[in-house]
C-alpha cells in the first residue's frame, strides 16, 4: 500500500454517512497503514470557497477526495476549476435523492433540500471518478449516468452489547422494549403499522414502546399506554444513546415506494446494535440479509402481519433471544469494518 496515501472528506455536513461508510469504519485501519485522512467542512457561507479555497489547495493538492451527497454551489464551482489538482474523487451516495425530492409523503423542507441537491448532482457525477452507493438497487440508478459505479454496504461502527436484557421474559414488572428509531422520512411507513402497535400496547401489559420522533410522533401512538417519545438526537448524541439503549424488538417498516427502493439494510445494524431482534418489511433490502425466524422476521405489509410478528416474538422469549444472538453474529460478520477498509484501500493508488 502507498504509505503516502491521502484522503480528504470535503464535507457538506452529512456526518452520519461520512462516519458510517468511511471515517469511523475504514479510516482507523487506513491510518494504521500509513494513510493521512482529514475531514474539511465546506462552509455554505457566501464566498467561503473563494476565501478558503487557496488554503485548501495548498494543504491538500494531490489528495484523493470523498464527496458525500452534495456540495454548496460555491464549492462545486471551485472544485470544477481545480479538478486537476486532486487525485481520485469518489462520490458517496446513500439515498435516491431524486425520488426523495418527488415523494409527497416526506416533509416539505426535506423535499426542498433534496430538490436542490438533484440539480447539483450531475455536476458532482462529472467531477467524480467513481460513484459508491450503499445498495445494489441504488447503484443501478447511476449506471446510466456514470461509467464506474460500485456498491459498499453499511459497515457496523457500533459495539454489539451483551444480551442480558433477554434474561427475563416480558412481564408487567419487566416489560420488553419495542422500538422505532427511524427518522421523519419514514413517518408514513410507521403510520402504516400503527394498528399493529396499537393492538399490542392496548392488549398487553408486558411491553413498552419507544418512538424517537418527539413532537412528530403520530398522536394515535403517542397517546397509547407505556409509550415514550424521546426527541430525535443529533448524530453523536444518538450514537451515545444507541450504545446505552437496550431494545428487545425493533420495527423497520419499509413500504414499496421509489424512495424506499434505494435504501440500505442499515436498520438491521441499528437494531442489532441496541441488542434487538428486528421485524422487517418483506422486501429488498431486508430480504438480502434477514432469514425469517433465524435472525429476525420478514412480514408482509398488512398490519395484522406486523401484529402477529410482535406477538410471536413476545410469546416465545427464548426463541427471540436466539434470534437476537444470531442477528448479532450476522451483523458482526457482514458489517466488519475491515471490509470497508479493504474497499477504500483498493482506491488509494488509483489515478483520476
Amino acid at each position: 500500500m502507498n504509505s503516502e496515501a491521502r484522503w480528504v472528506v470535503l464535507s457538506d455536513g452529512g456526518r452520519p454517512t461520512e462516519d458510517i461508510y468511511f471515517l469511523e469504519s475504514a479510516a482507523p485501519a487506513l491510518r494504521q497503514q500509513g494513510a493521512t485522512i482529514n475531514r474539511v467542512t465546506a462552509s455554505r457561507s457566501l464566498g467561503a470557497a473563494l476565501v478558503h479555497g487557496r488554503t485548501f489547495l495548498k494543504r491538500y493538492a494531490g489528495a484523493n477526495l470523498l464527496l458525500c451527497r452534495s456540495l454548496s454551489p460555491g464549492w462545486l464551482r471551485w472544485l470544477e476549476r481545480h479538478r486537476n489538482s486532486f487525485g481520485y474523487i469518489v462520490y458517496l451516495i446513500d439515498d435516491d435523492i431524486a425520488a426523495a425530492a418527488n415523494d409527497p409523503t416526506l416533509p416539505a423542507a426535506y423535499r426542498q433540500r433534496m430538490g436542490r441537491i438533484v440539480h447539483l448532482q450531475p455536476r458532482l457525477l462529472m467531477l467524480s471518478d467513481e460513484v459508491v452507493a450503499c445498495s445494489e438497487q441504488l447503484a443501478q440508478l447511476f449506471v446510466a449516468q456514470h461509467g464506474h459505479v460500485s456498491v459498499l454496504t453499511p459497515p457496523l461502527i457500533a459495539s454489539l452489547p451483551n444480551l442480558e436484557h433477554f434474561r427475563l421474559p416480558p412481564s408487567a414488572q419487566a416489560p420488553w422494549k419495542i422500538g422505532f428509531h427511524g427518522t421523519r422520512a419514514h413517518l408514513t411507513d410507521l403510520l402504516y403499522i400503527a394498528p399493529a402497535l396499537t393492538a399490542v400496547q392496548q392488549g398487553r401489559s408486558d411491553t413498552q414502546l419507544e418512538i424517537m420522533l418527539g413532537k412528530h410522533t403520530p398522536a394515535q401512538l403517542a397517546g397509547l399506554p407505556r409509550v415514550k417519545t424521546p426527541d430525535p438526537l443529533p448524530w453523536q448524541a444518538f450514537r451515545s444513546y444507541q450504545a446505552s439503549c437496550r431494545l428487545h424488538i425493533g420495527v423497520a417498516p419499509l413500504l414499496e415506494t421509489p424512495f424506499n427502493q434505494g435504501k440500505s439494510f442499515i436498520k438491521f445494524l441499528d437494531i442489532t446494535a441496541m441488542g434487538g431482534v428486528g421485524i422487517y418489511s418483506n422486501r429488498y433490502p431486508y430480504t438480502e440479509i434477514v432469514r425469517h425466524g433465524e435472525n429476525g422476521l420478514l412480514v408482509d405489509d398488512a398490519p395484522k402481519a406486523w401484529q402477529a410478528g410482535l406477538i410471536q416474538l413476545l410469546d416465545n422469549p427464548e426463541e427471540t433471544a436466539r434470534m437476537a444472538a444470531q442477528a448479532a453474529r450476522d451483523a458482526f460478520a457482514m458489517g466488519d469494518p475491515q471490509i470497508a477498509a479493504a474497499f477504500w484501500r483498493l482506491r488509494q493508488g488509483r489515478l483520476s
